[in-house]
C-alpha cells in the first residue's frame, strides 16, 4: 500500500528537495509514497490571511493561530481518509520532544498515513497540540527556523525503508543503528582505486574470503561504536565472540 504523507506548512516549495531528487523521488515515481502539502494561510479566517498573532502574556515573536492550523489539518485528514487511510496520525515536529531513534523511525514507517505539522515563529497555539496532535517528534536537541527541515528528515528516513525504494534491498538492513547490525555504527567502506593518496585498501577486503571479510567488518563496527558511541553498547547481550572482540578493543583503546 502506498504511504500517504501530508504536511501542514507555510513553505510547500521547500519540499521540492525531497519530491524532485534522489531516493525519495524514486519512491514517488514507484508510488511507494505520496506527498501533499497544505498551507494554513489558505484557511485563514480574515481578509489579511493572518496565521499568527502576539502571544498572550507578552514576550517576543508571534504564535501560529489555532483556527487556520486546525482547518488545514481537517483538510489533510479528509484527503487521506478519501485515499484509504483509516486513521491518519498527526505528528508535530518540535525540539521539545525526545529525539527520535532508528527504532522510532521504523515504527513511524509502518503507518499508512502521517500528517506533519510544521511550526514557525515562536511555535503554535498549545491548544492545537493538546487536541489534534498524536505524536511530538524531535530530530535533535537544537532549534531550527521551522519544522519543514525536520519533517523532510523524517520523511527521507522513512521512505528509504519502504520496499523497493532502495536499489539494494539489503542497504537499509546494513545501515548504522539498524537491527540488522545490532544497533552498531556502520563499518568503514572502500572502493576503487586500490591505493589512493598513499593509503591502501585493507588487504582482507581484497582477499575474496567472505568469512574473513565479515569478521573484519564486525570488529570494525564494534570498534567504531566503542570509540564514538559507547552508549550504544550498553544493556545488550553479546555473544562470546563479540565479548572477546570488545575486550580486545578496550585494551587497545587504553594503550
Amino acid at each position: 500500500m502506498t504511504k500517504h504523507y501530508g504536511v501542514i506548512t507555510l513553505f510547500a516549495e521547500m519540499f521540492d528537495a525531497i519530491a524532485d531528487f534522489g531516493v525519495t523521488r524514486r519512491g514517488l515515481d514507484e508510488k511507494a509514497w505520496q506527498l501533499q502539502c497544505w498551507n494554513p494561510r489558505d484557511f485563514a479566517v480574515n481578509a489579511y490571511k493572518s496565521i499568527d498573532d502576539r502571544p498572550y502574556g507578552g514576550g517576543p515573536g508571534m504564535v501560529m493561530m489555532a483556527e487556520p492550523l486546525t482547518a488545514a489539518l481537517d483538510a489533510a485528514v479528509k484527503q487521506q481518509v478519501a485515499n484509504g487511510v483509516v486513521k491518519p496520525k498527526v505528528v508535530y515536529v518540535t525540539p521539545q520532544a525526545k529525539p527520535i531513534t532508528d527504532a522510532g523511525i521504523r515504527e513511524l514507517a509502518t503507518e499508512d498515513g502521517l500528517i506533519f505539522l510544521c511550526g514557525r515563529y515562536e511555535g503554535i497555539d498549545e491548544r492545537v497540540i493538546e487536541s489534534r496532535v498524536d505524536l511530538e517528534v524531535s530530530i535533535g536537541d537544537y532549534v531550527l527556523s521551522g519544522g519543514e527541515l525536520a519533517a523532510m528528515v523524517l520523511i527521507d528516513a522513512m521512505v528509504r525503508l519502504l520496499p523497493g525504494v532502495l536499489g539494494d534491498g539489503q542497504s537499509a538492513v546494513e545501515d548504522s543503528f539498524s537491527p540488522g547490525r545490532d544497533g552498531l555504527l556502520d563499518h568503514p567502506h572502500y572502493t576503487r582505486p586500490e591505493s589512493w593518496n598513499g593509503e591502501a585498501v585493507p588487504p582482507v577486503l581484497m582477499s575474496g574470503d567472505h568469512a574473513k571479510i565479515d569478521a573484519w567488518r564486525r570488529r570494525q563496527a564494534l570498534a567504531r561504536t566503542f570509540e564514538r558511541r559507547a552508549d550504544l553498547l550498553e544493556g545488550k547481550s553479546w555473544n562470546k565472540q563479540d565479548l572477546k572482540l570488545l575486550e580486545e578493543i578496550r585494551r587497545e583503546q587504553k594503550k
